[in-house]
């Protein structure tokens, strides 16, 4: 069966990231805690994140090779690193959202949640160390210049603390149980979720040497849309998927009585507003590079995943 370039990009880029992920975890002085938190990123899953921050980085250090760059030069790619850095943000954030007191799941990537795998202790520290590791490697990792790293650092950190991921986790929490309006849930969706995803195209701007203020303006609105209709998938998904599909318990949104998009708009409409912020990022993505690039795909994605 014949693989499209950018199908063999994917399964190109996603390996070279797995890689460098497993090259992190060296001996620790407490091996059940490396176990866990090696458990949880070994998972898998999309790798959305870091293959969009490597797109970017390639949108600018290869705009004439459009779908399918020489796999040889993927490796070189100096995106890598804040790549990996933002995926293990995002999985120490999935390991806190499912402990008991959060989300309360018990599959996560087809597996049983770290907390379900280990206890919950170790699962905490697993997601604490996880965080930790992840600045650890912006600050150490890659050729950067001073104000590189400290840029990418202030974007990692404002996108994932009380103004960003947590924020729109604490906003999620206490929307438990109530009727939000359509400015209200975009709020907490943008801050949740929107906010890292947006962060990984901007770093991956910045590994490649931008530094025009109007284009990375121009990479965050693409950040921003794409972070959104995210968002919205997955809403859409969690009614109409099933957990073999999801990886995870399907129809969990209305078993913890949150506000979503379907609840909120109806099914029809929120698959129209995501297809709008689709086409809308698309739209942005085009007047950076006409030709196809691994960033238009990874856009499509967003709305035509199943999990």
């Amino acid at each position: 069966m014949t693989t499209s370039p950018f199908e063999q990009w994917h399964h190109q880029t996603c390996q070279h990231i797995n890689r460098c992920l497993s090259g992190l975890f060296k001996a620790s002085l407490a091996p059940r805690l490396a176990e866990a938190m090696q458990y949880s990123v070994n998972a898998g899953g999309k790798r959305l994140r870091p293959l969009l921050c490597m797109a970017a980085c390639q949108l600018f250090t290869s705009p004439d090779n459009s779908d399918l760059p020489n796999s040889n030069a993927l490796p070189d790619n100096n995106a890598l690193v804040p790549a990996c850095a933002i995926e293990l943000l995002h999985t120490y954030s999935l390991i806190h959202d499912d402990l008991p007191a959060m989300d309360d799941d018990d599959l996560r990537r087809g597996q049983p949640s770290c907390h379900k795998a280990f206890d919950e202790a170790t699962a905490i520290l697993a997601g604490d160390a996880l965080q930790t590791l992840a600045f650890d490697v912006l600050v150490h990792q890659g050729q950067f210049s001073h104000t590189q790293r400290l840029a990418m650092l202030g974007l990692l950190t404002k996108a994932a603390g009380a103004n960003g991921m947590v924020a729109g986790q604490m906003l999620d929490i206490q929307a438990e149980n109530q009727v939000l309006s359509q400015r209200q849930l975009t709020q907490i969706h943008q801050l949740k979720t929107g906010r890292l995803i947006t962060a990984a195209l901007e770093m991956g701007a910045i590994a490649a040497g931008v530094t025009e203020l109007a284009t990375l303006e121009h990479i965050k609105q693409i950040g921003d849309n794409i972070g959104l209709a995210f968002q919205i998938q997955d809403d859409i998904l969690d009614v109409i998927g099933n957990t073999t599909q999801l990886g995870k318990q399907g129809g969990a949104d209305a078993a913890l009585h949150k506000s979503t998009f379907p609840a909120l708009l109806g099914l029809e409409q929120s698959q129209h507003l995501a297809k709008q912020l689709t086409d809308e990022a698309l739209a942005l993505v085009h007047t950076l590079a006409p030709q196809p690039t691994p960033l238009k795909h990874l856009v499509l994605l967003v709305t035509q995943r199943h999990n």
